[in-house]
């Protein structure tokens, strides 16, 4: 059996539970617990893997960019990733991946942009599945009226990592 090593990272927009395997970073996760025990479960049952308390380079490497984009110090990061969902799923994160720092995409967009514009539901679902918090940008998707929607860490993180980007001063 596999193996995904597991941190917490404690930030300043609350704990964060960090996971990488084979090298490359396949959790970032905050919410609930609830959340995360289905993202985590997902992730072990796909990768067939258990989850150790284990540091390694990848974790390291997330913490120091979490945190330097977080002081807004960073806007892209480097981290291998190892995005684990459906083939459906994979094709939402990387095109949300493609949204530019500062910027944001609807949900629709991101069905346009995937080619099926009919699937702004499943985009939502998607979304709401991201394994990668922050840097699978999923914070990035706004409803089609510019509104707020959704967001696994709460619409208050979401509207203050929008502002991060931005450059609006919400640092400390």
């Amino acid at each position: 059996m596999k193996k995904v090593n597991i941190q917490r990272h404690r930030t300043k927009v609350g704990e964060l539970l960090l996971g990488s395997s084979g090298g490359r970073l396949c959790l970032l996760g905050f919410g609930d617990k609830e959340r995360r025990r289905a993202v985590g479960d997902r992730i072990r049952k796909k990768l067939d893997a258990k989850f150790v308390e284990q540091n390694d380079r990848v974790l390291e490497k997330t913490r120091k960019q979490l945190d330097e984009y977080l002081n807004g110090n960073r806007k892209e990061f480097d981290i291998p990733l190892r995005i684990v969902g459906t083939a459906f799923q994979r094709r939402v994160w990387k095109a949300l991946m493609r949204v530019p720092y500062g910027a944001t995409s609807t949900y629709g967009q991101i069905a346009e942009d995937i080619g099926n514009r009919r699937a702004c539901r499943a985009v939502g679902n998607a979304s709401r599945a991201n394994p990668i918090s922050i840097i699978v940008p999923c914070h990035r998707v706004i409803g089609s009226g510019g509104e707020l929607v959704g967001y696994g860490g709460g619409l208050a993180l979401k509207k203050w990592l929008l502002m991060l980007e931005q450059g609006d001063n919400v640092r400390g």
